[in-house]
């Protein structure tokens, strides 16, 4: 896909359902990008919030984007172990050199060995009353987060062990 090749820098954008700008990660490389995928990487990279407020991340972090399921992975190197932030949200587009997607709140950390949290279920509830999420949209989100954990119960996608490992030593060889 036109853009994404692999060694490129990308932005990720996400947004929330309103249309508004809700977070920016400056520089992410792209490792494979096709149309229905990417696979990006980044390390120290600069985060600019809706507000202004900007930090900095602390660790390497492979993410994984795709343009059917209705999440997002983001695998984080840390000394002990892979932790994984899993965002609910709209399948990626790609457009204006910036991976884009719409963040729904719902969020599942999990841990190396595999346990897991589903976070911010406050947050979603406020914003789809705010917001006026549509019952299919709730309906559709709800599914992929049982998708997703079954991802993770089965180690599948970027939850399997060799995922974050392999992807991350290709990003290596663009450093």
């Amino acid at each position: 896909m036109d853009g994404l090749e692999p060694g490129k820098s990308i932005q990720i954008q996400s947004y929330k359902h309103n249309g508004q700008l809700h977070r920016v990660w400056d520089t992410t490389t792209v490792l494979k990008g096709t149309s229905n995928r990417v696979i990006g990487a980044n390390d120290k990279t600069l985060v600019t919030e809706s507000d202004g407020r900007t930090w900095i991340t602390r660790e390497p972090a492979i993410c994984f984007f795709h343009a059917k399921y209705w999440f997002n992975v983001i695998g984080m190197l840390r000394d002990d172990g892979i932790y994984y932030y899993c965002n609910i949200s709209s399948p990626f587009v790609f457009e204006d050199q910036a991976v884009k997607y719409i963040d729904y709140d719902l969020d599942v950390k999990v841990f190396p060995d595999m346990t897991y949290t589903l976070l911010d279920e406050d947050e979603y509830e406020l914003h789809k009353t705010q917001m006026n999420y549509p019952k299919v949209l709730d309906k559709i989100l709800w599914n992929n987060v049982d998708h997703l954990l079954h991802w993770v119960r089965q180690r599948k996608g970027p939850f399997s062990p060799e995922f974050v490992d392999q992807w991350y030593e290709l990003y290596l060889t663009y450093r």
